[in-house]
């Protein structure tokens, strides 16, 4: 099963717009952005268009700006050279913080708290094990990379489902006898093609979270040839890419209904 994340998206951003549009007025995202690069204008562009799709207002604000009038407030990363991104990140409200990226949000989310926001990659990655009916409980886990924004999370969500997680690195010794033996793996290394088919045991369920680019095209860290082995795959571009997009603000227009 090749999930389809372009069309999992388009059913979560109509949901979340059928919410946006119950409420007083429409939700306002702000993005603060510290650099602009190609990557970050690009990036900016697609959550432009999706904001659009969720029913919502989006404006983007050089970093620092105010965002008192913001329902939902991002920082795109990455920020300027010497700024400190965490303590950036925790300059965003709690009630605001739609992409779980402030040390309050984040323990939130690890203490499951009630109502609190899932990091929009674990919200993709839910929805995605979700309709492949794969249910994580007892499953062996393996984690590729130990990033913030999607190795941490991961492994803290997958272990609360009553998983099995390990969580290996490119540079961990036995890393392909760990994937050998895996039921599930969570990719985020940003390696491209670091996994091939040869590596995966017959029926894995394999979740390719990493964007990174190869030869002027966008990969994953898994090589497309692997489809073949997985009982479920998910494939870059066109996986969890659009599906945590969709999630960034489907926790963005729950946090408007808040206030």
């Amino acid at each position: 099963m090749i999930i389809d994340g372009r069309a999992l998206a388009k059913e979560t951003l109509a949901r979340t717009s059928a919410h946006a549009h119950e409420l007083a007025r429409r939700p306002k995202v702000v993005a603060l952005v510290g650099v602009e690069t190609p990557a970050t204008k690009s990036y900016l562009k697609i959550k432009s268009a999706r904001a659009v799709d969720a029913g919502c207002d989006f404006e983007t604000r050089p970093y620092p700006s105010s965002t008192d009038d913001a329902d939902a407030v991002i920082i795109q990363l990455p920020l300027s050279e010497g700024i400190d991104t965490t303590a950036a990140c925790d300059t965003i409200p709690l009630a605001k913080d739609a992409d779980v990226l402030s040390s309050a949000a984040r323990r939130a989310f690890e203490n499951q708290e009630p109502g609190a926001p899932l990091p929009p990659v674990v919200g993709a990655v839910k929805q995605v094990l979700e309709a492949g009916n794969v249910d994580p409980r007892w499953k062996r886990v393996v984690i590729v990379g130990r990033g913030f924004l999607v190795g941490a999370p991961m492994a803290t969500w997958l272990t609360q489902q009553g998983a099995d997680v390990s969580v290996v690195s490119k540079e961990t010794a036995d890393l392909f006898e760990a994937l050998s033996t895996a039921d599930i793996i969570v990719s985020g290394a940003g390696v491209p093609r670091l996994i091939t088919p040869d590596v995966l045991k017959q029926g894995v369920v394999l979740i390719d979270a990493a964007t990174s680019e190869s030869g002027g095209v966008i990969a994953g860290d898994a090589d497309p040839a692997c489809a073949d082995k997985c009982s479920l795959f998910t494939p870059v571009p066109g996986g969890i890419g659009p599906m945590a997009v969709a999630c960034l603000f489907e926790n963005a227009v729950r946090l408007a209904g808040r206030t």
